[in-house]
């Protein structure tokens, strides 16, 4: 880690996707950053990036043609990982080799959930980071939303402690299906919507009951029980619709993955009171646009969040018409009619916060919030989900069998 305060992080961006567009407009909001690197396979793709951010005023960015070529810059402190999940081990490889061998003087790395596709693969990843003295944060955007943040001051300040602390966390996210084919198939991403979704889900609700001030560590996993189903894309209709937008390597007549899943985890704080958590995930949701719901529950009160019960909303008639988008709510299903609008999803969905959290962490080499050390958790906790949800049995902690467990969508 670097020990001294730097004035600007300066951060190369690994992969051009969605999520790295997202990342970049919720940098807007960021003070000390600027983005000099681009690196994915394709060109166009690195060139767009780069358009964008100097559109964005986030500083001169350069196109890099490999990795390594960005590793060794002078002008990247630190590396965003936003690229696909069967990319991510590599780039950590590349990352760890470049910065060992003295050819790189990147000190910081941040990975976007989830950190790999098994939990041996993000045990490598931590190991890497360390082994590389990198500083290392996990981008896990929920833990840093909006009402997350003060839902949970409020909670723990002023009812758990007179009260009690929290004893049951939900959490759900649903849309109507991801933006990249790669997304949709089991071997490249690590399983369905389980893997995909509910990394979210699960340590959103780790933290909402995690006491302010302690780790996530200070709650102990003691058993998980799942269910996956395929409720919607395998119907042959919709399987033919995702193979004519994808092409035929999205085959759900015939190597689907799971588009809805839930899990019951439960703990154990240090007191030894049992805590639960409660996750459902869904990529068969059809309504106004991805929707997150969150609640927190004590022995006096209660938190709750819709991210689709905003205070702006607005009715267009069928009179008025236009191409499809989402300018109003992300995974956006409808151009009529009442919608709502949110006026700042980087900032709602914690894009921003945790954006601002890990630069300034990495600026001032202090440990982040999320580290590589949560993304293998979560991992553990997932793995042992779909354990479950093929064996049909609860999955007690801990559990060696997890280590290097590949869900049944994800098996070649």
């Amino acid at each position: 880690m670097t020990t001294q305060p730097r004035k600007r992080l300066r951060i190369g961006v690994v992969g051009t996707g969605f999520i790295a567009e997202f990342h970049l407009r919720s940098m807007v909001g960021v003070r000390h950053v600027d983005v000099t690197g681009v690196y994915s396979r394709k060109a166009e793709n690195r060139a767009r990036i780069v358009k964008l951010v100097a559109d964005l005023g986030l500083g001169d960015c350069t196109s890099h043609d490999s990795l390594a070529a960005m590793l060794q810059a002078d002008d990247v402190d630190a590396i965003w990982i936003l690229s696909p999940n069967d990319t991510r081990i590599e780039t950590m490889r590349t990352i760890h080799d470049e910065v060992v061998s003295g050819r790189s003087k990147v000190f910081a790395v941040a990975c976007e959930k989830p950190l790999a596709r098994t939990v041996a693969d993000a045990r490598e990843m931590l190991r890497l980071a360390e082994a590389a003295k990198l500083n290392h944060g996990y981008l896990e955007n929920q833990v840093f939303a909006t009402p997350v943040i003060r839902g949970k001051e409020i909670i723990w300040r002023r009812a758990a402690s007179s009260t009690g602390r929290p004893y049951l966390a939900r959490a759900a996210e649903e849309h109507s299906g991801p933006h990249e084919p790669w997304f949709w198939q089991g071997d490249k991403q690590g399983g369905g919507v389980l893997l995909d979704m509910m990394c979210h889900s699960v340590e959103v609700a780790r933290h909402l009951l995690t006491e302010p001030g302690k780790k996530r560590d200070s709650l102990t996993v003691k058993g998980v029980s799942g269910t996956v189903a395929n409720l919607k894309w395998t119907r042959p209709h919709y399987a033919d619709d995702l193979k004519k937008r994808f092409g035929a390597e999205v085959d759900y007549r015939n190597r689907p993955s799971e588009d809805f899943a839930r899990g019951n985890v439960m703990l154990e704080d240090e007191d030894g009171n049992e805590l639960i958590i409660e996750a459902t995930t869904s990529w068969a949701y059809v309504g106004a646009g991805l929707r997150i719901q969150l609640e927190l529950l004590g022995p006096e009160y209660a938190m709750e969040f819709n991210s689709l019960g905003t205070g702006l909303k607005v009715f267009m008639s069928r009179a008025v018409t236009g191409a499809e988008g989402e300018d109003l709510v992300e995974k956006q299903n409808a151009e009529q009619g009442l919608m709502p609008v949110l006026e700042d999803e980087a900032g709602v969905y914690g894009y921003t916060d945790e954006n601002r959290h890990m630069v300034e962490c990495f600026r001032k080499g202090e440990e982040p919030l999320e580290t590589f050390v949560d993304g293998v958790a979560v991992m553990e906790i997932l793995m042992g989900l779909y354990l479950s949800a093929e064996t049909g049995e609860t999955v007690r902690f801990p559990n060696p069998a997890l280590e290097n467990y590949v869900p049944v969508v994800a098996r070649r």
